[in-house]
């Protein structure tokens, strides 16, 4: 078993080595991650007189032919959008962030962490980070389409494909993402609770004029990368995947190594 306290002192001890290096690489995780998306505001800019600046006001006196084909021009943009940025997200973003999620683990071993990012762009390996990643990503927004809850659930249950992409990109999708189901089999609270723990540190990233956010997620990836390798020490102890499954070389005297 493992302690959030246990997790989170050994990442402490990982970062005081190279904590902005971990900073820089963390960025790279978030934006090839989409998060933090922008919001937008709407405002009817009213001027009193109910008249003159409404979107009705855009399309009054428009014949209908040109006020279909307005409407059809901007929706064929927003689709080839969204189309943009989720090709960017897929052939970019996925082997950003493994590479990203490779640099920590690595460094949690306090093994060279350099070229991680080169190693998930490199040729089989990048196709295998894709493909595989791709279907973690479909698997996943379609139990979000069932309901919230299961959706949240598979989400834990498929959280170490990352990881293990960054050990081997070539192990197959759907052994990589069996791999993560059964390596947090049980796990699955005690990691909902560890993201919760975190809860605290961002809510005052936030007072910090919101900046104070970005100087927590090395903390949160360096304890992420510590649980893996908890994890994949039980899932190799258990025979739920091989050490050649992961590249990894046999121990003989305990710990494991990349090769």
């Amino acid at each position: 078993m493992w302690t959030r306290a246990e997790l989170k002192q050994r990442a402490k001890d990982v970062l005081r080595g190279n904590y902005w290096k971990a900073f820089l690489i963390s960025l790279v995780i978030m934006i090839a991650g989409g998060g933090g998306g922008g919001s937008s505001a709407w405002g009817n800019g009213g001027n009193g007189n109910g008249r003159g600046d409404g979107f009705g006001d855009f399309f009054n006196g428009m014949p209908d032919e040109r006020m279909i084909a307005t409407v059809l021009l901007a929706v064929a943009a927003g689709f080839t959008l969204i189309l943009f940025f989720l090709a960017l997200r897929i052939f970019l973003g996925y082997p950003l962030e493994v590479g990203g999620r490779k640099y920590f683990v690595q460094s949690a071993q306090y093994s060279d962490n350099r070229g991680c990012f080169r190693y998930a762009f490199d040729g089989s390996n990048y196709l295998g980070i894709v493909g595989t990643m791709f279907l973690k990503g479909l698997q996943n927004f379609l139990w979000f389409l069932l309901f919230i809850i299961p959706g949240i659930v598979k989400a834990y249950a498929y959280s170490m494909v990352p990881y293990i992409l960054a050990d081997n990109p070539n192990i197959g999708a759907k052994k990589a993402i069996r791999l993560s189901n059964n390596m947090t089999y049980g796990h699955k609270f005690d990691m909902f609770v560890l993201d919760l723990s975190f809860l605290g540190w961002y809510l005052l990233g936030i007072l910090a004029l919101v900046i104070g956010v970005l100087f927590v997620m090395p903390y949160e990836n360096a304890t992420k990368a510590e649980l893996y390798l908890v994890l994949r020490r039980n899932a190799l102890e258990r025979n739920m995947c091989s050490y050649e499954d992961l590249r990894l070389y046999e121990p003989q005297q305990g710990g494991d190594n990349f090769q």
